[in-house]
Protein backbone atom coordinates (compact mmCIF):
# COMPACT_ATOMS: atom_id res chain seq x y z
CA UNK A 1 0.00 0.00 0.00
CA UNK A 2 1.39 3.26 -0.93
CA UNK A 3 0.62 5.81 2.22
CA UNK A 4 2.04 8.63 0.46
CA UNK A 5 -0.92 8.70 -2.33
CA UNK A 6 -3.64 7.81 0.35
CA UNK A 7 -2.57 10.18 2.33
CA UNK A 8 -2.27 12.98 0.18
CA UNK A 9 -5.37 12.24 -0.98
CA UNK A 10 -6.75 12.62 2.06
CA UNK A 11 -5.46 15.71 3.51
CA UNK A 12 -5.79 17.33 0.33
CA UNK A 13 -9.38 17.11 0.51
CA UNK A 14 -9.45 17.23 4.46
CA UNK A 15 -8.48 20.85 4.10
CA UNK A 16 -10.83 21.39 1.34
CA UNK A 17 -13.38 20.54 3.63
CA UNK A 18 -11.96 22.88 6.47
CA UNK A 19 -11.34 25.48 4.53
CA UNK A 20 -15.46 25.23 3.51
CA UNK A 21 -16.76 25.23 6.81
CA UNK A 22 -14.72 27.98 7.91
CA UNK A 23 -15.88 30.55 4.85
CA UNK A 24 -19.32 29.43 5.23
CA UNK A 25 -22.24 26.81 5.26
CA UNK A 26 -20.96 23.55 3.12
CA UNK A 27 -24.15 23.19 0.95
CA UNK A 28 -23.24 26.46 -0.78
CA UNK A 29 -20.72 23.91 -2.51
CA UNK A 30 -22.91 21.08 -3.60
CA UNK A 31 -24.71 21.46 -7.18
CA UNK A 32 -25.56 18.27 -8.41
CA UNK A 33 -25.98 19.23 -11.91
CA UNK A 34 -22.54 20.63 -11.90
CA UNK A 35 -21.35 17.71 -11.27
CA UNK A 36 -23.09 16.01 -14.30
CA UNK A 37 -21.73 18.32 -16.16
CA UNK A 38 -17.89 17.89 -14.83
CA UNK A 39 -17.35 14.06 -14.23
CA UNK A 40 -20.21 12.82 -16.87
CA UNK A 41 -18.37 15.09 -19.80
CA UNK A 42 -14.35 14.47 -18.66
CA UNK A 43 -15.66 10.72 -18.96
CA UNK A 44 -17.72 11.26 -22.00
CA UNK A 45 -14.41 13.17 -23.63
CA UNK A 46 -12.32 10.22 -22.09
CA UNK A 47 -14.16 7.58 -24.02
CA UNK A 48 -14.14 9.85 -27.44
CA UNK A 49 -10.54 10.08 -27.28
CA UNK A 50 -9.77 6.22 -26.47
CA UNK A 51 -10.88 3.20 -27.56
CA UNK A 52 -13.04 1.38 -24.30
CA UNK A 53 -10.89 -0.90 -23.36
CA UNK A 54 -7.97 1.01 -23.07
CA UNK A 55 -9.69 3.38 -20.84
CA UNK A 56 -10.99 0.30 -18.73
CA UNK A 57 -7.46 -1.25 -18.37
CA UNK A 58 -6.42 2.58 -17.47
CA UNK A 59 -8.75 2.43 -14.32
CA UNK A 60 -7.56 -0.46 -13.81
CA UNK A 61 -3.98 0.36 -13.51
CA UNK A 62 -4.77 3.17 -11.39
CA UNK A 63 -4.68 0.48 -7.87
CA UNK A 64 -0.79 1.21 -8.90
CA UNK A 65 -1.03 4.30 -7.61
CA UNK A 66 -2.40 3.18 -4.59
CA UNK A 67 -0.85 -0.44 -3.98
CA UNK A 68 2.54 -1.45 -5.07
CA UNK A 69 5.08 -3.79 -4.18
CA UNK A 70 7.93 -2.08 -3.60
CA UNK A 71 10.85 -3.15 -5.80
CA UNK A 72 14.40 -4.01 -4.28
CA UNK A 73 17.06 -3.41 -6.96
CA UNK A 74 19.61 -5.08 -4.67
CA UNK A 75 17.79 -7.92 -3.74
CA UNK A 76 17.71 -8.31 -7.88
CA UNK A 77 21.51 -7.87 -7.93
CA UNK A 78 21.55 -10.67 -4.86
CA UNK A 79 19.43 -13.18 -7.03
CA UNK A 80 21.43 -12.36 -10.53
CA UNK A 81 24.54 -12.81 -8.64
CA UNK A 82 23.91 -16.30 -7.08
CA UNK A 83 22.44 -17.52 -10.78
CA UNK A 84 26.11 -16.26 -12.39
CA UNK A 85 28.02 -18.25 -10.07
CA UNK A 86 25.25 -21.31 -10.47
CA UNK A 87 25.45 -21.04 -13.81
CA UNK A 88 29.26 -20.95 -13.94
CA UNK A 89 29.70 -24.30 -12.18
CA UNK A 90 27.00 -26.21 -13.30
CA UNK A 91 26.37 -24.78 -16.68
CA UNK A 92 23.19 -22.67 -18.55
CA UNK A 93 21.30 -25.80 -18.04
CA UNK A 94 21.01 -25.87 -14.73
CA UNK A 95 19.12 -21.97 -14.53
CA UNK A 96 15.87 -24.50 -15.80
CA UNK A 97 15.64 -25.68 -12.25
CA UNK A 98 16.00 -21.72 -10.90
CA UNK A 99 13.32 -20.87 -13.38
CA UNK A 100 11.27 -23.10 -12.06
CA UNK A 101 11.29 -21.19 -8.78
CA UNK A 102 11.82 -17.65 -9.71
CA UNK A 103 8.46 -15.43 -8.82
CA UNK A 104 9.36 -12.79 -11.43
CA UNK A 105 8.02 -14.06 -14.85
CA UNK A 106 9.86 -12.30 -16.92
CA UNK A 107 12.97 -13.48 -15.15
CA UNK A 108 11.71 -16.74 -15.67
CA UNK A 109 11.54 -16.58 -19.21
CA UNK A 110 14.54 -15.18 -19.46
CA UNK A 111 16.42 -18.11 -17.85
CA UNK A 112 13.91 -20.36 -19.88
CA UNK A 113 15.42 -18.94 -23.11
CA UNK A 114 19.40 -19.26 -21.46
CA UNK A 115 18.05 -23.11 -20.60
CA UNK A 116 17.10 -23.99 -23.86
CA UNK A 117 20.72 -22.60 -25.65
CA UNK A 118 19.14 -19.42 -27.78
CA UNK A 119 21.87 -17.33 -28.94
CA UNK A 120 22.40 -13.94 -26.52
CA UNK A 121 21.50 -11.80 -29.87
CA UNK A 122 18.10 -13.77 -29.69
CA UNK A 123 17.35 -13.08 -26.28
CA UNK A 124 18.46 -9.86 -25.60
CA UNK A 125 15.48 -8.66 -28.53
CA UNK A 126 13.25 -10.97 -27.13
CA UNK A 127 13.74 -9.24 -24.03
CA UNK A 128 13.73 -5.66 -24.63
CA UNK A 129 10.90 -5.70 -27.06
CA UNK A 130 8.75 -7.24 -23.92
CA UNK A 131 10.51 -3.96 -22.01
CA UNK A 132 9.27 -1.67 -25.15
CA UNK A 133 5.68 -3.52 -25.19
CA UNK A 134 5.33 -2.81 -21.15
CA UNK A 135 6.16 1.08 -21.46
CA UNK A 136 3.75 1.09 -24.27
CA UNK A 137 1.26 -0.23 -21.97
CA UNK A 138 2.00 1.28 -19.28
CA UNK A 139 1.64 5.35 -21.45
CA UNK A 140 -1.53 4.65 -22.52
CA UNK A 141 -3.23 4.22 -18.77
CA UNK A 142 -0.93 7.28 -17.78
CA UNK A 143 -2.52 9.08 -21.21
CA UNK A 144 -5.96 8.30 -19.74
CA UNK A 145 -5.11 10.30 -16.35
CA UNK A 146 -3.36 12.85 -17.97
CA UNK A 147 -6.54 13.42 -20.36
CA UNK A 148 -8.59 13.80 -17.07
CA UNK A 149 -6.02 16.65 -16.29
CA UNK A 150 -6.79 18.36 -18.79
CA UNK A 151 -10.61 17.83 -19.85
CA UNK A 152 -11.62 18.39 -16.43
CA UNK A 153 -11.26 21.95 -16.35
CA UNK A 154 -12.47 22.38 -19.38
CA UNK A 155 -15.72 20.65 -18.63
CA UNK A 156 -15.62 23.07 -15.76
CA UNK A 157 -15.38 25.92 -17.42
CA UNK A 158 -18.05 24.71 -20.17
CA UNK A 159 -20.21 24.60 -17.27
CA UNK A 160 -19.54 28.17 -16.00
CA UNK A 161 -20.34 28.98 -19.64
CA UNK A 162 -23.85 27.23 -19.34
CA UNK A 163 -24.15 28.87 -16.01
CA UNK A 164 -23.84 32.49 -17.34
CA UNK A 165 -26.46 32.37 -19.95
CA UNK A 166 -29.00 30.94 -18.02
CA UNK A 167 -27.78 33.92 -15.52
CA UNK A 168 -27.59 36.24 -18.18
CA UNK A 169 -31.01 35.05 -19.26
CA UNK A 170 -32.60 36.44 -15.76
CA UNK A 171 -31.03 39.94 -15.49
CA UNK A 172 -34.70 41.16 -14.54
CA UNK A 173 -34.52 39.45 -11.61
CA UNK A 174 -31.19 40.84 -9.76
CA UNK A 175 -31.89 39.28 -6.45
CA UNK A 176 -30.96 35.71 -8.76
CA UNK A 177 -27.54 36.57 -10.28
CA UNK A 178 -25.87 36.48 -7.20
CA UNK A 179 -26.97 32.49 -6.48
CA UNK A 180 -26.66 31.92 -10.26
CA UNK A 181 -22.73 33.14 -10.43
CA UNK A 182 -22.11 31.19 -7.56
CA UNK A 183 -23.68 27.90 -9.36
CA UNK A 184 -22.14 28.49 -12.36
CA UNK A 185 -18.65 29.33 -10.84
CA UNK A 186 -18.97 25.67 -8.93
CA UNK A 187 -18.20 23.67 -11.90
CA UNK A 188 -14.80 25.40 -12.72
CA UNK A 189 -14.23 24.66 -9.04
CA UNK A 190 -15.13 20.89 -9.35
CA UNK A 191 -12.77 21.03 -12.39
CA UNK A 192 -10.22 22.35 -10.71
CA UNK A 193 -10.52 19.15 -8.21
CA UNK A 194 -10.68 16.34 -10.68
CA UNK A 195 -7.84 17.71 -12.97
CA UNK A 196 -5.29 18.55 -9.90
CA UNK A 197 -6.78 16.21 -7.33
CA UNK A 198 -7.15 13.40 -8.96
CA UNK A 199 -5.80 13.14 -13.06
CA UNK A 200 -2.26 14.85 -12.70
CA UNK A 201 -1.24 13.33 -9.55
CA UNK A 202 -2.33 9.66 -10.52
CA UNK A 203 -0.60 10.41 -13.85
CA UNK A 204 2.31 10.87 -12.09
CA UNK A 205 2.37 8.32 -9.79
CA UNK A 206 1.64 5.61 -12.75
CA UNK A 207 4.59 7.13 -14.50
CA UNK A 208 7.00 6.94 -11.59
CA UNK A 209 5.22 3.08 -11.10
CA UNK A 210 6.35 3.17 -14.69
CA UNK A 211 9.78 4.07 -14.63
CA UNK A 212 10.51 1.57 -11.66
CA UNK A 213 9.48 -1.73 -13.40
CA UNK A 214 11.11 -0.70 -16.95
CA UNK A 215 14.28 -0.27 -14.87
CA UNK A 216 13.75 -3.57 -12.99
CA UNK A 217 13.15 -5.19 -16.07
CA UNK A 218 16.20 -3.86 -17.80
CA UNK A 219 18.43 -4.60 -14.69
CA UNK A 220 17.58 -8.22 -15.12
CA UNK A 221 17.95 -8.18 -18.46
CA UNK A 222 21.20 -6.96 -18.52
CA UNK A 223 22.12 -9.66 -15.79
CA UNK A 224 20.88 -12.13 -17.57
CA UNK A 225 22.44 -11.46 -20.83
CA UNK A 226 25.68 -10.80 -18.48
CA UNK A 227 25.40 -14.52 -17.33
CA UNK A 228 25.37 -15.88 -20.66
CA UNK A 229 28.28 -14.33 -22.25
CA UNK A 230 30.25 -15.98 -19.07
CA UNK A 231 31.20 -12.59 -17.32
CA UNK A 232 32.95 -12.38 -14.02
CA UNK A 233 30.06 -12.48 -11.01
CA UNK A 234 31.98 -9.69 -9.21
CA UNK A 235 32.39 -7.41 -12.77
CA UNK A 236 28.50 -8.36 -13.14
CA UNK A 237 27.46 -7.02 -9.94
CA UNK A 238 30.16 -4.02 -10.39
CA UNK A 239 28.41 -2.84 -13.79
CA UNK A 240 24.66 -3.14 -12.74
CA UNK A 241 25.56 -1.58 -9.27
CA UNK A 242 27.12 0.97 -11.88
CA UNK A 243 23.00 1.98 -13.10
CA UNK A 244 21.39 2.28 -9.50
CA UNK A 245 22.33 5.43 -6.82
CA UNK A 246 25.13 4.72 -4.20
CA UNK A 247 22.51 4.13 -1.33
CA UNK A 248 20.43 1.32 -3.36
CA UNK A 249 23.97 -0.57 -4.12
CA UNK A 250 24.19 -4.21 -2.92
CA UNK A 251 27.39 -5.41 -1.38
CA UNK A 252 28.80 -8.26 -1.86
CA UNK A 253 29.74 -10.52 1.60
CA UNK A 254 33.41 -10.69 1.97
Amino acid sequence: MDLATILGLVAAFALLLISMLMGGSLVAFIDIPSVVVVIGCTTAAIFIAFPGGRVMNGMKAAKAAFFATPIDAKKTIELLSELSNKARREGLLSLEAAAAEAEDDFLKRGLLMMADGHEAATIESVLFDEIGKIDERHRISINVFDAMGAYGPAMGMLGTLIGLVLMLGSLEDPSAIGPKMAIALLTTFYGAILANLVGIPIANKLKLRSAEEVAQKELIAAGLLSILAGENPRFMVERLNATLPASGRYEEAA
